[in-house]
């Protein structure tokens, strides 16, 4: 995961918290995000020369130390190109989806 995020990546988490790629990866390493179960449908990716903006539609079963995470998320990535075919993510967001009535 650590060859995936960019030295600078930036998240914001669903309960609106920022997490730096130290934050991150720390909370993977030490349990405190558990997932058991992740599917991504409704992948859409538009490029941007050497941006590429990476929307999709999660289907969650988890935990972290917060308690349970399970439910439906929107999830927004920024990867952006370093040397030729090195793709790194630089920014992340999650949201729940509370109801139904969302677009796809």
């Amino acid at each position: 995961m650590s060859s995936l995020l960019a030295d600078d990546y930036m998240a914001i988490t669903p309960n609106g918290t920022l997490q730096t790629k130290e934050e991150a990866l720390a909370n993977l390493r030490s349990g405190h995000v558990r997932l058991i179960t992740l599917d991504i449908s409704d992948r859409k990716v538009r490029f941007y020369g050497a941006t590429a903006l990476v929307t999709s539609t999660a289907e969650v079963q988890g935990t972290t130390g917060e308690g349970d995470v399970s439910g439906s998320y929107r999830y927004t990535r920024v990867y952006v190109e370093g040397p030729p075919g090195v793709w790194k993510i630089v920014s992340f967001e999650a949201n729940r989806v509370l109801g139904r009535g969302y677009h796809k």
